[in-house]
């Protein structure tokens, strides 16, 4: 389902910040740096990521999954079930 969510922008930038931040760790492995430095950088990149996810799961419910209800759209509901399964596993 195509459409406009009132988060894209703010999704779209915390994007950017992740894949920059992988950059930066991706950078700290090429140089050596300290495992434990690292890994404490990839543990940020997971929750702000998981962050991200979970405004991408609120737009989506407050639209699609509303919708999909109200139309009575069982494949949209599946497919979203589905999706939902993979997010949280």
């Amino acid at each position: 389902m195509a459409h406009q969510h009132p988060n894209k922008k703010k999704v779209v930038n915390r994007l950017s910040r992740i894949i920059g931040h992988m950059e930066a760790i991706k950078k700290m492995v090429e140089d050596d740096r300290n495992c434990n430095e690292v890994l404490i950088q990839i543990s940020a990149v997971k929750s702000a990521l998981n962050n991200t996810g979970k405004l991408i799961l609120t737009d989506h419910l407050n639209h699609c999954v509303k919708e999909a209800v109200e139309d009575g759209d069982m494949e949209q509901l599946e497919a979203f079930e589905k999706a939902l399964d993979q997010y949280i596993r």
